[in-house]
């Protein structure tokens, strides 16, 4: 999900670019998008409520391409972030996030709070549109809620755009996803053999040899 629209915000960011081309890497179903009155999209901008509206529609319509997908993530820079993290709480198929620069000095995270799937919000440390030290303290309260953790990470001289630390960008969100991807994995095969076991208990004994 793009930064504002206002802002001049389109899917053609180089942030927004980056996730979606990460995503993609690593097998997922990706799709990007301009929001509502940007580019040929029709619509006004509405302030993030018909916007959070466009991000519902765009996830509805990914799984009805993807019938039982093994995970669901979403992704956003800025405004788009923000938007990503309102969409989280709305749909609880969602398995984990990456937020880039959400700019908690304009946006209340609170609502965060609890948070009902883990990922991870990552942000410049020379970013002044979207300080990383107002995203601190809007998550004291919400880093860890019923066993869901939110990851903060800050890209070392990066500003809010990350120009010129698009790779240092990616390479913590990939770092974060593959981390994520291999514990699912894990926990998948663990249930399987769980299972194998359970159903293997419930058969009969074999019949004494004749």
């Amino acid at each position: 999900l793009h930064p504002h629209p206002k802002a001049g915000g389109t899917m053609q960011d180089p942030v927004t670019i980056t996730l979606f081309e990460m995503f993609a890497a690593h097998g997922f179903s990706t799709m990007r998008f301009n929001f509502r009155g940007v580019g040929r999209s029709q619509g006004t901008f509405d302030a993030g409520v018909a916007e959070l509206s466009d991000a519902a529609y765009v996830l509805d319509h990914l799984e009805s391409l993807n019938e039982a997908p093994s995970q669901c993530w979403v992704a956003g820079s800025s405004f788009g972030a923000y938007i990503c993290l309102q969409l989280l709480m709305r749909r609880p198929e969602i398995d984990g996030f990456v937020a880039v620069a959400p700019p908690a000095n304009h946006y209340d995270l609170s609502f965060l709070a609890p948070c009902p799937a883990s990922g991870i919000i990552i942000s410049g440390d020379k970013d002044v549109v979207a300080p990383p030290a107002d995203i601190d303290r809007s998550l004291t309260k919400v880093r860890v809620q019923k066993g869901e953790i939110i990851d903060r990470a800050t890209v070392a001289g990066a500003n809010h755009f990350f120009q010129g630390k698009l790779d240092e960008m990616e390479k913590t969100a990939s770092t974060y996803l593959k981390r994520r991807m291999k514990a699912f994995e894990k926990a998948q095969k663990e249930a399987a053999e769980a299972k194998a076991i359970k159903d293997a208990a419930k058969l009969p004994p074999p019949k004494p040899a004749t």
